[in-house]
């Protein structure tokens, strides 16, 4: 009798666990479940320009990253704070570039002078001048970099002018154009000051609302998208892409 009732109660525990084991494992696959729909779910999200990295790894991760997203908020306000202040000597005091350098340099050498000589009469060691030179490796990089940059934009240009894509040509045109027209009423300086500010601003801005940005990017999208096919409908699709097609149609 006793066995019996051991028996089942082996039996009575025995479905328990397998209870157990099959509501774990139902709940392991239904959270499995939810992290895929909310993975897909994210993948479904609009981001601004097609990212799928954060931003911070968008502008390339590393000190760059950091300074405009304003990681070290003293090394970003104090670059921002000294462009601003060069592009008030120039535009607002009307600077000009060579008095600066030379009004700057008249007053370094100067505090440094009347230091050295005065350190012998009230008893301190004279200011340590360190010793600047260019090492050649960084230099020589830079020079590399500029010479690739250069001649993709000298094969561009070749490309453009030799009218293989008239599209191409015209938007090019178009976009210079643009540019003339906004140089136009801001000189290079203040143009170079608004791209640093922009720079420094924008991003940080994104990243810290970017949940609220990019639904209001994606309708703009959806409407740049439908006046875009709009004009290719009525004025793009009847430009030939190359001066080929053009000459083409003449004999048509």
């Amino acid at each position: 009798m006793s066995d019996h009732k051991d028996e089942s109660l082996m039996e009575k525990i025995s479905e328990k666990i397998h209870d157990l084991k099959d509501g774990s494992s139902s709940s392991s696959s239904s959270d499995s479940d939810e992290d895929s729909k909310i993975s897909a779910m994210k993948s479904k999200v609009f981001r601004l320009f097609g990212r799928e990295k954060p931003v911070h790894n968008v502008f390339g991760g590393g000190k760059p990253a950091d300074l405009l997203l304003w990681k070290d908020k003293k090394v970003s306000g104090g670059i921002l704070g000294g462009v601003t202040i060069i592009w008030f000597l120039f535009e607002v005091l009307e600077y000009h570039l060579l008095t600066l350098v030379c009004h700057s340099l008249i007053l370094t050498l100067a505090i440094l002078f009347l230091w050295s000589n005065a350190s012998t009469f009230v008893y301190k060691s004279p200011p340590k001048i360190p010793e600047v030179s260019l090492p050649e490796k960084p230099v020589m990089q830079i020079v590399s970099s500029l010479r690739i940059e250069i001649n993709r934009c000298l094969a561009a240009i070749h490309d453009i002018a030799s009218g293989k894509d008239l599209k191409k040509f015209l938007s090019v045109i178009a976009g210079l154009w643009f540019v003339s027209i906004i140089s136009n009423c801001y000189n290079f300086l203040t143009l170079v000051y608004i791209s640093l500010v922009l720079l420094f601003s924008v991003p940080v801005v994104y990243d810290k609302y970017e949940d609220k940005i990019d639904p209001l990017a994606e309708k703009a999208w959806i409407e740049i998208k439908k006046q875009y096919a709009v004009l290719d409908k009525k004025v793009l699709s009847k430009i030939p892409r190359s001066m080929k097609e053009l000459k083409d149609k003449k004999k048509v």
